[in-house]
Formats: C-alpha cells, structure tokens, sequence
C-alpha cells in the first residue's frame, strides 16, 4: 500500500521504522516540524515527506493526539482522494470515532480505527523504535457497518508489524475496557508519586517502585484529553478502585490483620485465576 502516517512522534515514528523494516508498503511521513520529517528521511524511516497533496494514498493513518486528530480530519478530508481508508491510533474511540467516521463519510471516505496497546515512558520521535509493536497487544474497532475487508486489513497490518494479540472489539467496548487497564493505572501511577517521600526514595526502592511510577511522566495534555473524553467509563473504575482501597485503609485504622489478610488473599486469588485464563489463550 502508499501509507501516509501523520504525526511522527512515538507511535507515529514507530509506525513508520517499523513498515520499512517488516513491510513493503511504501511510506510518506508528514509532522509540523519539519526537522522531524529530515530526521525521519535521513533514518529511512519514510520514502517521502508529506509534499502538501493528500491524493493518492491508500491509508491515511492519523497519529496525533484526539483533539488534533480530529481537527486534521475535518480540515482535510475534502482534499483526501475518495474511498481511502482513514484510520488513527488514539486511546479513546467511542464518540470520538463516531464523530470521525461521520466527518470521513460525508467526504466519501471510510474509517476505522485502530489502538496498538504499545509505549514508552518517553515520548516524540527519538524515542521511536520500529520494534515498539513487537509482541503488542493491538485493538482493531470497526462498527456495525464496517466493511469486513477494512477490518481484516488492518488486523492483518498489525500482524505485520508484528503484534501479539490482535483484538477485534466495538469502539464502545474499547473505552470500557481501556478506563480499566490503561487509563486507570496512569492514574494511579499519577497520584503514587506525590508522596513527599518521592524525593527520598533512592536506594530504598525496587521493582515495585518502578512497576507504580514508571508511567507517571505521561504527556499531560494528551492524558487529559483521553481522560476527559472517557470520563464515564474512567470515573466508574476510579470510584471502584476508591471503594476497595478504603476497605484497606478501614483495617489498618483498625488494626484488624484478619481483614487484611483476607484483602490481600481475595486479590492474590483473582489475579491468580486472570493469569491461568491468560495461559493458553491464542493470539
């Protein structure tokens, strides 16, 4: 395919090192600053910079934060040859892609969209690595009405990438799910580390330490704008986490290691049968 990837941070960067290393389609990068498009030609990380048409392409991938992803799509669709498959790799779909599908569609576009569960702690293009998405889990969301053949191309672009699981899921199930698994712990890692002991804890810290905090340098605006854009789902899974963190707090207060035992085995039994579940499920 010709595949134009806009937004070569991260997840833009990695998508496009990673096509010219696994793949044989042919990529056109385009970011705002314009060093980052020289650094990516002179790393071969695309075959072109973005020229200013957006004729031609057989897959437009949006790799920029919600809002902006948005914002180019209605800016640029018009300009956009008819029937090409527009995607974007954002965390949030739901109402922001029933919003996307409707600015593609009304300019004889299609679109689907994508999430590869994939990261660093660190952001932006020279942290970008075209093995990001090896063994990843990557979410495919089409709606009811999507065409078979986007979704079976874009499960099978994220197999060439070289993700792990590959997951078909509705944009719905998407943000119910990803409040619990993703959006959460950054909360959490977020709200870990304004202990006042953060500043003390060299050498008194281990893995766990680093499991907790190790997400807690997340780009602000583009957490905010995810956040926000799935606060039902988000808020639901925070007053959860709430509730089960004040049975703790109630036994320590009461000194009543009998409940914390049982907190800590009831946790340590559902985590257990997660993982058999995971065992043996197939990619």
């Amino acid at each position: 395919m010709k595949i134009l990837v806009v937004g070569l941070g991260l997840i833009g960067g990695s998508l496009c090192k990673a096509m010219k290393k696994y793949t044989y389609h042919t990529v056109t990068g385009y970011d705002l600053n314009h060093d980052i498009e020289t650094a990516a030609l002179r790393d071969v990380a695309v075959d072109d910079i973005y020229s200013g048409s957006l004729e031609g392409y057989d897959l437009i991938i949006i790799a920029l934060f919600p809002e902006a992803s948005e914002k180019f799509l209605r800016e640029n669709a018009g300009r956009i040859t008819n029937g090409t498959l527009i995607t974007d790799v954002c965390g949030i779909k739901g109402a922001f892609s029933d919003r996307m599908k409707e600015i593609a569609e009304s300019n004889g576009l299609r679109y689907l969209g994508i999430h590869p569960m994939a990261g660093k702690e660190f952001g932006g293009y020279y942290n970008s690595t075209p093995e990001l998405f090896r063994n990843a889990n990557f979410i495919v969301a089409p709606f009811e009405d999507s065409l078979q053949e986007d979704t079976e191309l874009l499960k099978k672009f994220a197999k060439e990438l070289g993700a792990g699981k590959v997951v078909e899921t509705s944009p719905e199930n998407h943000d119910k799910m990803i409040a619990y698994t993703s959006q959460l712990a950054h909360i959490v890692s977020s709200a870990y580390v304004k202990s006042p002991e953060l500043g003390l804890e060299c050498g008194f810290s281990g893995g766990s330490f680093q499991d907790m905090t190790r997400i807690a340098t997340m780009n602000e605006k583009m957490w905010t704008d995810l956040f926000m854009q799935n606060r039902k789902h988000l808020q639901y899974e925070l007053d959860l986490l709430i509730e089960n963190l004040e049975k703790y707090s109630k036994a320590l207060k009461e000194g009543d290691a009998e409940t914390m035992q049982s907190l800590i085995a009831e946790g340590r039994e559902l985590k257990e049968d997660n993982l058999r579940h995971r065992v043996g499920q197939p990619n």
